[in-house]
């Protein structure tokens, strides 16, 4: 069988199943597999497909009809122009998580960028490692409780050539002593100039999340109790007090979670600015405390 034959009787495929973009899954699954650009799947559209070919084809094509993200299936997810590899371990990166590291680049303009970053509940290391990307002087200590996440998140920083500023932690967030302290020796600095995070934010039992979503991401980079509260206000509120006296500290947050967390940041009575700032749909997306001398 040649090569479009087989490709548009999957696009079909993919389009019976309901996938919202069936073609863009088709394209990406056989450059993939067949390890060629995409733009090359229409140069060689009369090519024949061996028998071990149509084998891989099939099974990738099989893990997508099931609804598993077209990231897990290639093990990777462009994020803020740079490839990150990801897994069952971590979240998938979303566009609007880019929000988090635009806001931080903006901050930071006009300042030097020896900072000390925290990321906490890193996962693939995809927010903090691309900020190091941006501030060559930076060096970052990410958190997560996921031995996994923290086996991705340190080859990402491999491949990207960060490993160097950029210190990997498996603990729980909640356990700020011992977070602070390796910060402190790896940042060679007392106090945290910015701090992200894109923690569990989903309130357990939201009927609204994704099936494939709650299928196959992992849960507990998910849910939060209270009312999927409980991170963003634990975690703001432990650390909002290691700041340094210029810092930022922003939070990804859910569509609907913009005014209570407003009003908890302005509680905290740490910031000199407090503001929700929406993604490109509108919505609320990222909860910013900004402090400064």
């Amino acid at each position: 069988m040649k090569l479009k034959e087989v490709l548009d009787k999957t696009i079909i495929f993919f389009k019976d199943k309901k996938l919202e973009t069936p073609r863009l899954d088709a394209e990406l699954i056989f450059a993939h597999a067949l390890k060629m650009e995409r733009i090359q799947l229409y140069l060689k559209f009369d090519q024949p497909l061996q028998e071990a070919e149509l084998s891989v084809l099939r099974e990738l094509v099989r893990r997508r009809s099931l609804g598993e993200p077209v990231a897990y299936i290639l093990g990777y997810r462009e994020f803020f122009g740079h490839r990150f590899a990801v897994n069952a371990a971590t979240l998938i990166p979303r566009p609007e998580s880019e929000h988090l590291v635009e806001e931080v680049s903006n901050w930071a303009q006009a300042k030097e960028d020896h900072f000390g970053l925290l990321d906490l509940g890193c996962g693939s290391g995809c927010i903090g490692l691309s900020l190091l990307k941006i501030f060559p002087n930076a060096r970052l200590m990410s958190v997560d409780i996921s031995s996994g996440a923290i086996e991705v998140a340190k080859r990402n920083a491999v491949e990207l050539g960060l490993s160097e500023r950029a210190h990997f932690l498996l603990a729980s967030a909640a356990d700020d002593d011992l977070i602070m302290s390796e910060f402190q020796a790896f940042t060679k600095q007392e106090k945290i100039d910015i701090l992200i995070s894109n923690p569990p934010y989903i309130a357990v039992g939201d009927p609204l999340i994704e099936v494939n979503v709650k299928k196959f991401e992992p849960a507990s980079a998910l849910f939060a109790d209270d009312q999927g509260f409980h991170f963003l206000k634990s975690w703001s509120k432990s650390y909002s007090g290691f700041l340094s006296t210029n810092a930022i500290m922003l939070m990804e947050m859910g569509m609907t979670q913009g005014p209570v967390m407003l009003e908890y940041y302005k509680n905290l009575e740490v910031f000199n600015e407090v503001r929700v700032i929406m993604d490109l749909s509108g919505r609320d997306r990222i909860i910013c405390g900004v402090k400064h001398g």
